[in-house]
């Protein structure tokens, strides 16, 4: 079951990638869809089989290479933390196959755009099932290469091939870190099979090491490098620069991105790696601040977006935020439970978007929006109820596993979680604001479509609607239903070591001796926020406008990122261009071209022009030459016998 699991998906995407064209469009997209699907009804099969007491196995598929020391074989490790990342992702990645037939429906390259999800899909498999660091490096990369062209699938677009490239050389540098990383593991621990790294690790607890005269703990040190990575691929704060503009591409891979696949890397890598991070607490702090700004910073940006798919990404960021500060504090399996349920309400707004961006002849801009709820009234429906699980409406998914993170910040009872829980609570006040926000501009109000958009504004076909019916189940259902399985009084029955915790890591317990005031905080917020928006959108529509106005210096800095991007254009792309074209002019041009071709090759070819004039084909100018040439012999005879005399 596990092989075809995996496996399924590679084979559609083969199918549709090399026979796409002789088997037409529709049929590509159906295979592909069809494989997915069924992975992911095996998954939901294996994760009730593993997670409700099954058995935990590795399955080895071949002996990939040996180098020296250095033995890899290529095997499936399958527990309970693969397996729910198994119906994440097969789940998600089938929802949005079946949605891209009818989103997609009119593209011509179809088989090609089929073909590249579920290869995006087989990479992920790939890196949650890995059983080492080079098996996990081989999936990280892979979703990598396929996240570059998805969001540069429209390739004839400008803005889509900078979007991709941005994402490729920003997910580089935090690679870079992770690359670093698992060397680090294979010199410290001589191997690069999780279990043997595992068992070794409390060896290395204080352990240091010297370079360039600073002292480094071992540990410290490996698990910041590979947090770099998940820093890229999880889209956290300073590298974040590529996520809202890989909204460049398509929707559905938008919704992919965002819900299943490659932003979730970041946060399953940490989960897994548990057994190192847990003996690190330096490593733990650098996360859980990390999340935390980032949770905050997102939802500041997120406040004054304008582009619906845009908002939906900065909430996305802003929700990986929230991931990373459960890791943190050791709550783990908090943050699978909020990854877990985040996929279906996530999933859900962007499909959703794309149904009001179908509907609107491509258009994405909220305030060309406004008063389409009567028309699109079952897509509206389907954002509610993504809304209301996003800010954590009571018994909602987003209520159970997002008040989790906030409270498991609180309970760590550190200065770090207490600026954790401080960054959550705002983060929950301005979720709650630009998401009615999004709800408010894009369905209410006066509408602000062009006369011909309106008149042709419809209803998406049942292959969009269906999926978004059944991630509206999930975005209500997946908190209460998996609350118990994931944190609750059994969780220790469920993870069964696949999360590591010391025995003093009691973060779990602690949830459930704090303040009344702290569990009702995240509710007051989703509350305020929602009247704000209220307010602003509904019954002031102006009051935007005019805050904006009175605050111009604030609201720029928000609209404008932070200014991250002139910021790194500033500090490395300008001096990056700057290298270059001195390489091209001076070091190439000047130097390589001035000594090479345009140099003593230039030269040499000059003087042989001149050479070749002498070769004229008359005899006279051929006996002249002679004479000249042997009056010079004699001359030179002469002159060189009289000095040897």
């Amino acid at each position: 079951m596990y092989y075809a699991i995996v496996f399924l998906p590679l084979a559609g995407a083969l199918i549709s990638g090399f026979f796409g064209r002789a088997l037409g469009a529709r049929t590509s997209a159906v295979i592909t869809t069809v494989f997915v699907l069924l992975s992911a009804a095996m998954s939901w099969i294996a994760f009730f089989q593993v997670g409700m007491g099954g058995q935990e196995t590795r399955i080895e598929l071949m002996q990939w290479f040996t180098s020296g020391e250095m033995q890899v074989s290529w095997a499936l490790r399958i527990d309970t933390l693969t397996v729910v990342m198994l119906v994440v992702v097969n789940s998600i990645s089938g929802l949005v196959h079946l949605y891209s037939i009818g989103y997609m429906a009119h593209d011509p390259y179809r088989p090609r755009f089929f073909s590249y999800l579920s290869l995006f899909t087989f990479s992920m498999l790939m890196l949650v099932t890995s059983d080492n660091f080079l098996q996990l490096f081989f999936g990280w990369e892979g979703v990598g290469l396929m996240s570059y062209l998805l969001i540069g699938f429209w390739y004839q677009k400008p803005e889509a091939n900078a979007a991709a490239i941005k994402a490729f050389i920003v997910n580089r540098v935090g690679d870079f870190g992770f690359a670093l990383g698992i060397f680090a593991i294979f010199y410290i621990f001589g191997a690069v099979q999780f279990d043997t790294v595992f068992a070794a690790a409390p060896d290395q607890v204080g352990k240091t090491f010297t370079f360039l005269s600073w002292e480094f703990d071992v540990l410290t040190a490996i698990c910041l490098l590979l947090f770099m990575g998940a820093m890229g691929k999880s889209a956290q704060f300073l590298l974040h620069t590529w996520l809202p503009d890989a909204m460049e591409g398509p929707t559905p891979v938008s919704a992919l991105i965002h819900a299943a696949t490659m932003v979730t890397a970041g946060v399953f890598m940490v989960a897994r790696l548990s057994p190192l991070f847990e003996f690190t607490p330096t490593a733990l702090a650098v996360v859980t601040f990390v999340g935390a700004t980032t949770a905050f910073f997102a939802a500041t940006v997120g406040l004054v977006q304008n582009d619906i798919k845009r908002v939906i990404a900065y909430s996305t960021c802003s929700q990986l935020g929230y991931m990373f500060v459960a890791l943190g504090v050791g709550a783990y399996g908090v943050a699978i439970f909020h990854l877990f349920t985040h996929a279906f309400f996530k999933a859900l707004l962007f499909l959703g978007s794309g149904s009001v961006i179908h509907a609107l002849n491509d258009e994405q801009d909220m305030r060309r929006m406004g008063g389409i709820y009567k028309m699109l009234p079952y897509t509206w429906i389907f954002m509610v109820v993504g809304t209301l699980a996003l800010t954590g409406f009571p018994f909602t998914a987003g209520y159970f596993s997002k008040d989790a993170v906030i409270e498991s910040a609180f309970a760590a009872g550190s200065s770090v979680g207490m600026y954790a829980f401080a960054m959550t609570v705002l983060a929950a006040l301005l979720t709650s604001f630009y998401s009615w926000r999004l709800i408010f501009m894009t369905f209410h109000g006066k509408t602000r479509l062009a006369p011909e958009d309106l008149n042709n504004a419809h209803e998406s076909p049942k292959v969009m609607l269906i999926p978004l019916f059944i991630l509206a189940i999930g975005a209500i259902s997946a908190g209460f239903l998996f609350k118990g399985v994931f944190i609750g009084d059994g969780q220790g029955d469920f993870w069964r070591g696949a999360l590591f915790t010391l025995p003093s890591n009691n973060i779990l317990e602690a949830i459930h001796n704090i303040p009344a005031m702290v569990v009702a905080a995240p509710f007051i917020m989703m509350v305020l926020g929602f009247l704000i928006a209220w307010l602003f959108y509904l019954v002031t529509p102006s009051a935007p406008a005019n805050l904006a106005e009175a605050f111009r210096p604030l609201y720029l800095f928000l609209l404008n990122k932070w200014y991250f991007d002139e910021l790194y254009d500033w500090a490395f792309t300008r001096p990056a261009f700057r290298i270059g074209r001195f390489l091209w002019k001076t070091g190439d041009g000047a130097v390589i071209d001035g000594v090479g071709p345009d140099g003593i090759a230039a030269r040499v070819i000059d003087i042989t022009n001149r050479v070749v004039r002498l070769q004229s084909g008359y005899v006279y100018h051929y006996a002249f030459a002679m004479l000249i040439g042997v009056a010079l012999l004699v001359t030179y005879f002469m002159f060189a016998g009289g000095s040897a005399s």
